[in-house]
């Protein structure tokens, strides 16, 4: 078999890694404002569940890229995938006892599972072709993660978001049967689409052992990370990856909070066409649905967002430079939540649902201009950036509090300054 050949067919079981990953990431958010409710929580302390998912990537990514280089990408792979199906299944026993500190572990583990995931796979596209190419490989391949984000909200509105969820006042006021019959419902609506994922991602992991993957990584060359740390753009893109992933994670969460606070519920409700849109897909009339599903159902169009501009970024980054394309987006997210933030009702949910296309390629973009040049140090650069995405844990509580503190407006700001940075990453790179 020809390398060519023997790349492709990589590289379309990368991609579909990159999909299963990008539906469990935006799944996650789905649960935030259930578990917001179930254990009626403060937004800071529900930007917590982000932080118990995304701390693994600070905690994992640098031991990770260790062993990858020990083991290679192929057995990297599978094992990331075991671990994301051991975590998704701690979700079944979480929501059978209603305990928050078992969902968090659940989520750690998740995480954990696709940081060596994430460590291995993104290097590996990057290399199966020619480097100057890398930026549109690696944005083709987040596509269809985009793929499965853009999914995942839909799935979440249906599955975990369109009943009504009780305080603990109203649980008080069952009787013993309905309170258990109450109990049983809760915990269904998390523990069928997990387990479900749970099952998928073994099976796909046994699938990776029985294929053949070419061999691209030097095992028996010694590195280090000091070594990879003398390398500027690289450390450039380690700050640019841990706020682009906060930024993003923390709208990604907060969105449905975001569009209550604005009442958006009861305009989509008043608004025929799209009470008529919503009714369709819900399968009844949106006065029998709860607003979060409601306003909900629109983080499709955020998630949608990112994939439609990543298959366009793959293009454009053929044509233009990586970096200029990149500045591009960075700017036209800053001013789409600086309209959103000064506006109001369906002016400003548009435009915050916009930033999920200018998003779509700055995550594949920066890593693939930091990695640039690194060779056999990929592993260990992707293990530096991937511990970089730990941004997703402590950017959304941080963007909680001051919303807890000045609302939502305000809070936003700390989103601007992060792309602020990306457009400044996007400038300093060109010289490098």
């Amino acid at each position: 078999m020809s390398n060519n050949q023997s790349y492709k067919k990589a590289f379309i079981l990368l991609t579909s890694l990159f999909f299963m990953w990008g539906l469990l990431t935006v799944l996650v958010d789905s649960l935030i404002p259930r578990l917001k409710e179930i254990f009626e929580l403060t937004f800071f302390q529900a930007g917590f569940v982000q932080f118990a998912f995304f701390i693994a990537y600070g905690l994992v990514s640098i031991p990770a890229g260790s062993l990858l280089h020990k083991i290679g990408y192929k057995k990297g792979i599978i094992l990331g995938l075991a671990v994301m199906g051991l975590g998704c299944l701690l979700f079944y026993p979480a929501a059978a006892f209603r305990m928050f500190p078992l969902f968090m572990l659940g989520y750690f583990i998740l995480a954990s599972g696709m940081t060596v995931l994430q460590v291995a796979a993104n290097p590996y596209v990057t290399v199966l072709g020619d480097e100057k190419t890398a930026s549109s490989r690696l944005n083709l391949s987040q596509a269809f993660n985009s793929l499965g984000t853009a999914i995942a909200p839909a799935l979440g509105a249906v599955l975990i978001l369109s009943d009504n969820i009780k305080t603990s006042a109203e649980i008080k006021g069952l009787d013993e049967i309905s309170k258990e019959s109450y109990f049983l419902t809760e915990a269904a609506a998390v523990q069928k689409p997990f387990v479900f994922l749970a099952i998928a991602l073994l099976v796909l992991a046994v699938f990776v052992k029985w294929v053949n993957l070419p061999q691209i990584l030097n095992k028996a060359l010694n590195t280090s990370y000091h070594e990879v740390l003398k390398h500027k753009r690289l450390r450039l893109g380690v700050v640019g990856i841990f706020l682009y992933v906060g930024a993003e994670v923390a709208i990604g969460s907060y969105l449905v909070s975001y569009f209550l606070d604005m009442n958006l519920a009861g305009i989509i409700k008043n608004n025929n066409t799209l009470n008529h849109l919503l009714s369709s897909f819900h399968g009844s009339h949106l006065s029998l649905i709860d607003d979060k599903a409601v306003v909900g159902t629109f983080l499709v169009l955020y998630w949608s967002g990112a994939m439609v501009g990543r298959f366009l970024g793959s293009y454009l980054t053929t044509r233009y430079a990586a970096a200029k394309v990149l500045g591009v987006f960075a700017i036209l997210a800053m001013v789409s939540i600086i309209i959103s933030i000064s506006t109001g009702g369906l002016i400003a949910m548009w435009f915050i649902l916009a930033v999920g296309l200018f998003n779509s390629i700055m995550f594949p973009t920066i890593f693939s201009l930091a990695i640039e040049g690194l060779g056999e140090l990929k592993p260990h650069g992707s293990g530096l950036l991937c511990t970089a995405i730990a941004g997703g844990a402590f950017i959304p509580p941080l963007f909680g509090l001051f919303t807890d503190i000045s609302g939502f407006k305000i809070a936003f700001v700390l989103i601007i300054l992060c792309y602020a940075y990306i457009l400044f990453f996007s400038k300093k790179v060109e010289s490098i």
